[in-house]
C-alpha cells in the first residue's frame, strides 16, 4: 500500500513538473522582446502560413477588402496589439468576444513568430518610401539597356522565362530588389531552375524547368517552346540551380540600378 501511495505521488509530481515546464517555456516564448525568426525565409514561410490559415478572413495579401471579413493588417496599426509580443499573443490565442480565434496553443512557436514577420513585412511594404532613383528612367532601362523584358512580363508585356513582375512592389522591398539585381543567385526558387539536355549527334537543348517526375521532365526553351524528355532515353540532362539573370552590377551603373529599383517598386497592386 505504501509503495502504491508513493508511486501515485511521484506520478502526480511528474505531471505537475511537466505542466509547469511547458507553461514556463510558453511564457518565455511570449515574453521574448524581439522576434527571433525574421529572415527572408521566415517571412516567406509566414506568408505561406497566412495564406493557408488567415486569408479567408483577412484576404490573400493581408489587406482585407473584397469578400474578406477581417480588417486590413498592412497598415502597421493593430487594435489589440502594439508590439511583436502582442501580435504573437493575438495570433496564437485570438481575441475573446470576436471572430479572431487564433491559430491555437498547439501551433509551434516558430510558426507564430513567422506570421508576425510576415505581417511586419506587409507593413513595411506599404510604408511611404523615398527612393533615390526615378521610376520613369527605370522603366526605360527595364525595356532598353537592362533588357529585362527578354525574360520578365509586366502587365502582359514581355516574356515568361522569369517571374511576372507586374506587382513585384507588393512582394519585395527596395532593399530586396537591389539585392536581387546584384546577387541573383542568393535565393533561386526551384520554379526557376533550368535544365541542360544533351542528345545523340551532339544535340543540345537548354530551357526553363517546367515540371519533373521520376521518369520524365519538360522544359521551355528560349522561344517558349515546350519540350518533353524521358530520363531513360538517349538524352542526358543536368539541373542548373543558379539564376539565369545576369548580375546587374556588371551591366548597369549604381544610378541606373537605383532607377530600376524605383521602377520595380512602383509596380504595385492598387487597392
Amino acid at each position: 500500500m505504501r509503495w502504491n501511495i508513493w508511486s501515485s505521488l511521484a506520478r502526480i509530481c511528474l505531471v505537475v513538473v511537466l505542466a509547469l515546464g511547458g507553461w514556463a517555456a510558453d511564457a518565455a516564448a511570449q515574453e521574448t522582446e524581439e522576434n527571433p525568426y525574421t529572415s527572408r525565409i521566415d517571412t516567406r514561410m509566414g506568408r505561406r502560413l497566412f495564406q493557408e490559415q488567415c486569408s479567408t478572413c483577412h484576404g490573400l495579401n493581408a489587406a482585407g477588402g473584397n469578400e474578406a471579413t477581417g480588417p486590413d493588417l498592412t497598415t502597421g496599426s493593430f487594435r489589440h496589439a502594439s508590439s511583436d509580443v502582442g501580435l504573437y499573443r493575438v495570433i496564437r490565442d485570438g481575441v475573446p468576444g470576436t471572430s479572431m480565434i487564433g491559430v491555437g496553443a498547439d501551433t509551434q512557436e516558430q510558426s507564430v513568430w513567422q506570421l508576425v514577420s510576415y505581417l511586419r513585412s506587409r507593413e513595411a511594404a506599404n510604408a511611404v518610401v523615398e527612393l533615390a532613383g526615378s521610376p520613369a528612367a527605370g522603366q526605360q532601362i527595364f525595356n532598353g539597356k537592362g533588357d529585362c523584358v527578354r525574360c520578365h512580363m509586366v502587365n502582359g508585356q514581355g516574356q515568361r522565362l522569369g517571374p511576372d513582375l507586374s506587382y513585384v512592389g507588393n512582394r519585395r522591398s527596395p532593399n530586396e530588389l537591389q539585392s536581387d539585381l546584384v546577387d541573383p543567385n542568393a535565393e533561386v526558387n526551384p520554379r526557376w531552375w533550368t535544365m541542360k539536355v544533351a542528345g545523340p549527334d551532339g544535340q543540345q537543348v537548354e530551357g526553363l524547368r517546367m515540371d519533373e517526375d521520376t521518369f520524365t521532365f519538360r522544359i521551355m526553351d528560349a522561344e517558349e517552346n515546350l519540350r518533353s524528355f524521358s530520363k531513360y532515353g538517349d538524352w542526358s540532362y543536368e539541373r542548373v540551380k543558379t539564376s539565369t539573370m545576369p548580375n546587374a552590377a556588371d551591366l548597369l551603373t549604381a544610378t541606373e540600378r537605383d532607377d530600376l529599383v524605383a521602377y520595380l517598386y512602383s509596380l504595385r497592386r492598387d487597392r
